[in-house]
């Protein structure tokens, strides 16, 4: 297990994904702006920045996936960036979604887009469904890491492309330091006045801290059958992009 995955949202009772799915139906609401607030719209980059290294590894795709879709903005650049694809995102929390509709209504984009209430652990899919498989900010939110990036990649079509970013803690100076600061007071601080969850916005830099990240992030998706693993920290340190092949 994973340190990561020992961290729960509420404490011991109960397991993650349980816990995962109350927090996330808790702060749907807030979730945009507190993302946006608490990262000085730098999450906006980091997406695009996904869906671009996407982009470069092929430029056609028709089926993706978009794992721990949330409120659906990974979705819907995909979306943009693959015209003709049809684009499958998946939560487990009906809450986020409920956001996520809305921004599809209001993006025209319900006839490209569908999100769907799935557990990454069972992905509800054929094997070999989706050219690409995308996520931001969810591996941290696993219940089993594992048993997700074999299910990612059972569904990841022959010659299929992944890209991933997740939150990280930063290692250099002065960003290492600054963060320290930061997770400690501003971001809790912040995430109880937005979203009036007292755990939740603990919880996030906690995972931040204790999730597999470079190297030891790597190992674990080969594990799972993955080719071609790369990695690289994008601005500011505190998010990182996998990119890997089936």
């Amino acid at each position: 297990m994973y340190e990561q995955e020992k961290i729960k949202p509420y404490g011991e009772q109960g397991g993650k994904s349980s816990q995962v799915r109350l927090m996330f139906d808790r702060i749907a609401h807030s979730y945009d702006k507190l993302n946006h607030t608490l990262s000085a719209g730098v999450d906006k980059l980091w997406r695009r920045q996904t869906i671009k290294a996407l982009a470069a590894s092929s430029p056609e795709m028709s089926h993706i996936l978009d794992v721990a879709t949330g409120t659906g903005d990974m979705a819907i650049l995909a979306a943009r960036q693959f015209p003709s694809a049809h684009v499958t995102g998946i939560d487990i929390s009906d809450g986020m979604m409920a956001i996520g509709r809305q921004k599809l209504e209001k993006e025209g984009l319900n006839d490209k887009v569908e999100l769907r209430n799935a557990d990454c652990s069972a992905l509800p899919f054929s094997s070999s469904t989706f050219d690409a498989i995308i996520s931001a900010f969810g591996l941290r939110n696993f219940a089993n890491l594992d048993t997700c990036l074999e299910e990612m990649h059972r569904v990841l079509a022959d010659d299929g492309h992944v890209a991933i970013a997740d939150l990280c803690s930063p290692t250099s100076f002065p960003m290492r330091q600054l963060f320290w600061v930061y997770q400690r007071v501003v971001m809790p601080l912040i995430g109880r006045l937005i979203s009036h969850d007292n755990k939740a916005y603990t919880y996030l830099p906690e995972t931040m801290r204790a999730i597999p990240q470079g190297e030891e992030m790597k190992a674990i998706f080969e594990k799972a059958g993955f080719h071609n693993v790369a990695y690289r920290r994008l601005p500011f340190g505190m998010c990182m992009l996998y990119t890997a092949t089936k």
